[in-house]
């Protein structure tokens, strides 16, 4: 089986080397938790329960306030004091943070991203049995820049003549980076195309700076299929056939956009993963809102979490553990007898990831 993650060595600090290459049995892992707002604890409670059974070792340092509750006490949404310890411990397990729209505070996970650097964003797409969806075996992952583009935060307001910019910034260090790994990526996990989207034939000399380098970067791997779209065709692409897709590279606005189409595909935001990659850290990170309004209802779908969390383990060296996990959720899936609400079923929070801890511990 090709688990969905695991980084090769290009990739992981100094730090976390260590981790992989020594023995791990008895090893506990110092792991930064922020468990966010809304249905963010109790998702995050689901997903610990889980992976605490794969019986790999945790040391949990949470830090509850993020986000609005964060600027109540601390006057900012992500305090100083939390960076400090993602630095610090260099790993963190991230459950959903409310973001208000068109006011308030600055994105928490834009802020996180451009803070530690977490260049990559990579999510998996990928089918689970027993979810209605249009499309089977689909096995995407979408390689979005993740510091730059439109999200670089450069804005400015004319209220003279009531006109507001915002600059695209891409700058060829930032998306060699972003192309470089999702090549490599590629070819060590054994996928056979790559797919650059863009819009040079408009944005000629960003979104084309980024596809020449692709294109460079390409040659170098002959024995990986390559091609490129153009973004609006490969949105329709994506909605029509995308079993011919495997490996997605793209900037900051586009890989937003389409990892969630991408997501639609395969059953939602509610059960795909996501990872945010730098050269120092890894933030692994539910995808999804916080859902205020079923918040503390024990209705919540900890899916996404839990498979984000199997990247984590993947990521830290733990295969036997990530396997574990993975075949479980697909135990789970494919019985179709203890499904949230989202899913048709009845089944809350707390007893799905019960009985998923129950199905990871038979495969230990």
């Amino acid at each position: 089986m090709r688990g969905p993650f695991r980084l090769y060595d290009t990739y992981i600090t100094d730090s976390q080397k260590i981790l992989t290459d020594r023995p791990v049995k008895f090893m506990s892992y110092r792991i930064a938790l922020l468990p966010g707002d809304g249905i963010g604890p109790e998702v995050t409670e689901a997903t610990v329960n889980v992976l605490e059974a794969t019986g790999v070792k945790f040391e949990w340092v949470t830090h509850s306030e993020l986000g609005a509750n964060a600027v109540e006490k601390h006057g900012v949404p992500l305090p100083e004091h939390v960076i400090d310890s993602i630095r610090e411990i260099g790993i963190a397990l991230k459950g959903p943070v409310t973001t208000p729209v068109g006011k308030g505070f600055k994105s928490v996970n834009v802020q996180l991203r451009q803070k530690l650097d977490l260049y990559a964003n990579v999510r998996p797409c990928k089918s689970l049995p027993g979810i209605k969806t249009p499309f089977k075996d689909i096995d995407l992952l979408i390689f979005r820049e993740n510091t730059e583009g439109l999200y670089s935060g450069l804005e400015s307001y004319d209220e003279r003549h009531d006109i507001a910019d915002s600059i695209a910034r891409i700058s060829k260090a930032g998306s060699q980076r972003i192309i470089n790994f999702c090549f490599e990526y590629s070819k060590t996990h054994g996928y056979k195309k790559v797919t650059v989207v863009h819009k040079a034939n408009i944005l000629k000399l960003t979104s084309g700076m980024f596809l020449k380098l692709a294109q460079e970067q390409a040659v170098k791997y002959p024995t990986l299929q390559f091609n490129d779209r153009i973004i609006d065709n490969m949105c329709m692409q994506l909605v029509v056939h995308p079993q011919d897709y495997n490996c997605i590279v793209t900037t900051n606005l586009f890989g937003d956009i389409l990892s969630d189409l991408a997501a639609g595909l395969v059953g939602g935001l509610g059960v795909v993963a996501g990872a945010n990659i730098g050269e120092k850290y890894a933030v692994f990170e539910a995808v999804h809102g916080s859902a205020p309004d079923i918040a503390g209802q024990n209705k919540a779908n900890p899916t996404a979490l839990i498979r984000s969390g199997e990247m984590m383990l993947r990521h830290l060296g733990e295969t036997k553990a990530a396997d574990a996990l993975h075949d479980g959720l697909v135990e789970i899936y494919t019985e179709g007898k203890y499904m949230t609400g989202d899913q048709g079923g009845t089944t809350g929070t707390v007893e799905f990831a019960q009985r998923l801890a129950e199905r990871v511990k038979s495969h230990i």
